[in-house]
């Protein structure tokens, strides 16, 4: 592992952060986990100057970066023996750009609906069904798009959809029982020893 000067900025129940841990992981890099205690903070301060208010956050010799995305473009920087990882410009093709594309929804969707204060809104309602519908799209297309995926030791596309999966399980926001295909693909994604080590806890 390399020597942590990096403090990645988070929660342990977070979907979003622990796709950077995730990555962490796979990459070998070391790093300190500062947790913001309250979601509901109002001071960007508490999200370490990030001004939507948002998680994760990386504070890295380089600068503070924001966002899943780009944390883990930093710390493939950091890693030192060098990983194939595939980044999401490199998902040619309508298909597989939005499988991509509609993981990162459902990540959002699904944090939309767990902070919502009328859950029976008709707004929580239109969120449930894009969730509904996005998984079932993704269950329909995820076999193909991963047999399509250029070889790699890492995708940043596999890792953000396992997370949302066990996230949606982890905070009961939906069963993924209905998603045959889904669920195989988080059950031998799982295994790895990247999943074990970052499993969702409530800090």
């Amino acid at each position: 592992m390399t020597a942590p000067i990096l403090t990645l900025v988070g929660r342990s129940s977070s979907h979003f952060t622990r796709v950077t841990r995730l990555f962490a992981q796979e990459l070998g890099v070391a790093y300190t986990f500062h947790i913001v205690k309250d979601l509901r903070a109002l001071e960007s301060a508490a999200y370490s100057g990030n001004p939507a208010l948002r998680l994760p956050s990386l504070i890295a010799p380089s600068g503070t970066w924001y966002g899943s995305l780009n944390i883990c473009r930093e710390l493939a920087r950091h890693a030192r023996t060098p990983r194939r990882v595939v980044w999401p410009e490199q998902l040619h093709g309508a298909t597989l750009a939005n499988v991509q594309e509609l993981t990162l929804q459902a990540m959002a969707t699904e944090v939309e609906l767990i902070m919502n204060d009328a859950p029976q809104s008709a707004l929580a309602t239109k969120r449930r069904e894009s969730l509904t519908g996005t998984l079932r799209w993704l269950d329909q297309n995820v076999d193909a798009v991963l047999e399509a995926l250029p070889a790699r030791d890492l995708s940043y596309l596999e890792v953000a959809l396992y997370c949302l999966l066990t996230h949606l399980e982890f905070r009961q926001v939906l069963s993924t029982e209905p998603y045959e295909h889904l669920r195989r693909f988080a059950a031998t994604f799982g295994e790895r020893d990247s999943a074990r080590a970052t499993a969702f806890v409530f800090d």
